[in-house]
């Protein structure tokens, strides 16, 4: 199952994405049609907040779609009134990011010294976030070196503290891309991570939010292009601090509630790891690409 946001004439709307990857179906449609035992959401943050029992309604609506005509309840993606939007729109918090959780990425941003040994996190403020397709304004009047890092990131499902690494994965709701857009320059001035990384447009998000039953514990393989070029490849078995790690740690003294977006880390090859290094520039696409989560594709403008 696969959970996407989408516009259709200046409206937002939820969905869930066809077998064939060429439809949107309209789950207000579905539920008003077929009548449900939970409410109608409007939002992904309000399916979240239900629930088990919004998995359940959706399972129970896909069956029963079986049996009558899909197109009448859904949108072709060819449809040009039919656009992805960020699943989450506007996040209730900050996005949760862990940094350096790659080692060749700790190095290429420093040395050895660099891995750290405990978690390092920051945070991109909600206003930064976009969806896919969408545009990254370069901010020429305050960076000259904006950079990408491609990463996968998770929505919490239901609220926790002080969570078991063993439990941890029970609170995940599903899994996402995220592209951490970074002015380096803004980072080394200020000393730390913030500004740099909350520029409005610099958080991709998307396309969809595959729900965590389709991933359970699969190794997940990521790789970044840029105008086609592949610049990073990694895979969740080679991050320093696993996901049930980054749960159990952040959740220790605060509360992780339904929505929460957690961004994982990301693999080594980004801009400023070249010599010279190859900051993003206006016209550049980039691509960040996980089998299971689809393609986030976003042009610098």
């Amino acid at each position: 199952m696969r959970f996407a946001t989408f516009e259709l004439k200046g409206l937002q709307r939820i969905g869930f994405i066809s077998n064939d990857d060429a439809r949107i179906i309209d789950l207000e449609k579905v539920l008003t049609s077929k009548g449900s035992t939970i409410g109608i959401p409007k939002t992904l943050l309000e399916a979240i907040d239900f629930g088990e029992a919004f998995i359940h309604e959706v399972r129970s609506s896909i069956e029963w779609l079986g049996q009558r005509n899909i197109a009448d309840y859904s949108f072709l993606f060819s449809d040009q009134e039919v656009k992805l939007v960020a699943p989450i729109p506007r996040p209730k918090k900050n996005i949760f990011c862990v940094g350096k959780n790659y080692a060749a990425h700790a190095i290429e941003m420093g040395s050895e010294k660099d891995i750290p040994e405990h978690l390092l996190m920051f945070t991109k403020a909600p206003t930064a976030v976009i969806g896919p397709e969408e545009y990254v304004l370069n901010h020429a009047h305050l960076t000259n070196e904006l950079d990408y890092e491609g990463e996968i990131a998770i929505i919490i499902g239901k609220k926790g503290k002080a969570i078991k690494e063993e439990e941890a994965l029970d609170y995940i709701f599903g899994y996402t891309l995220l592209n951490d857009i970074t002015a380096r320059d803004l980072q080394k001035k200020h000393k730390q991570f913030f500004l740099g990384k909350s520029l409005d447009t610099t958080c991709p998000i998307g396309p969809w939010i595959t729900h965590s039953s389709v991933i359970k514990d699969k190794e997940l393989k990521i790789e970044t292009r840029v105008n086609g070029e592949l610049r990073q490849q990694g895979s969740t078995d080679q991050m320093i601090f696993s996901i049930p790690t980054i749960l159990s740690v952040i959740s220790q003294g605060m509360t992780l509630e339904p929505g929460d977006i957690i961004a994982t880390g990301t693999p080594s090859g980004v801009g400023s790891g070249f010599n010279p290094p190859k900051y993003l520039k206006s016209g550049d696409c980039i691509e960040v690409i996980v089998d299971e989560l689809g393609v986030l594709k976003n042009v610098i403008k």
